[in-house]
């Protein structure tokens, strides 16, 4: 990693409980879905025999990411998550919808972009609601820094896109604020995005719409 570049990381690792369940598939299913974090290149080609890459940075739960992975059979999803409890539930609806499409990797995700995403090898980044980190003092752990941008964009292929949504106001006008000063990246739209049709609403957007919180999108794509 750049040695100028000054990564905090923008999660906490709780001791969060798993159900049975999840513990059940985390310890069966790790083996056969999730790709160890190394540093080395990972060959899509070779390894998905696909070149349709989308990274998913933080899925939670992972409801929006196995809605997305059945709907597009051609693309193949990347989940990267750190809390253990999602990435149990992900296994378990990976394996009981027989999905061929989604591999996870368990780490933190600047550091997967960094050492294992070749450049322009992705069709798609999304991240969805990612945490806001609202109060000033925390700001400095907020995923989505101009440094980070600019690695994802090195990562992209021409055309291909970068979607974020939030429902901060004060995160997602920083956060265009950002996508805009990179120069390998424009903005689809003149500033905030309409939903794109195809994004299933997330457990995060639904607390946020209960407490009245307006959704920002933002979805720029490669130049």
């Amino acid at each position: 990693m750049d040695k100028n570049y000054k990564h905090i990381k923008s999660y906490v690792l709780r001791s969060s409980r798993m159900s049975s369940l999840q513990k059940k598939a985390y310890n069966s299913l790790k083996d056969k879905y999730i790709i160890p974090y190394s540093e080395g290149f990972l060959d899509f080609k070779k390894k998905f025999n696909n070149e349709n890459i989308i990274i998913e940075i933080g899925f939670g739960m992972g409801e929006a990411t196995v809605e997305i992975a059945k709907n597009h059979p051609d693309k193949k999803i990347i989940a990267i998550e750190v809390h253990k409890p999602g990435i149990g539930k992900l296994l378990d609806e990976i394996e009981k919808n027989n999905l061929n499409n989604i591999s996870i990797i368990e780490y933190d995700a600047v550091k997967v972009f960094h050492d294992m995403i070749p450049d322009d090898s992705l069709y798609g980044v999304h991240i969805f609601f990612p945490d806001p980190w609202p109060k000033k003092r925390h700001h400095k752990r907020r995923l989505i820094k101009k440094e980070f941008i600019e690695i994802i964009g090195r990562k992209l292929k021409k055309r291909s896109y970068i979607y974020i949504a939030t429902d901060w106001e004060h995160y997602a006008y920083n956060i265009l604020e950002i996508l805009n000063s990179v120069d390998s990246l424009k903005n689809k739209f003149n500033d905030f995005a309409e939903k794109i049709s195809w994004r299933p609403e997330t457990r995060f957007e639904e607390k946020g719409l209960k407490k009245s919180h307006k959704i920002w999108e933002l979805y720029f794509f490669k130049n």
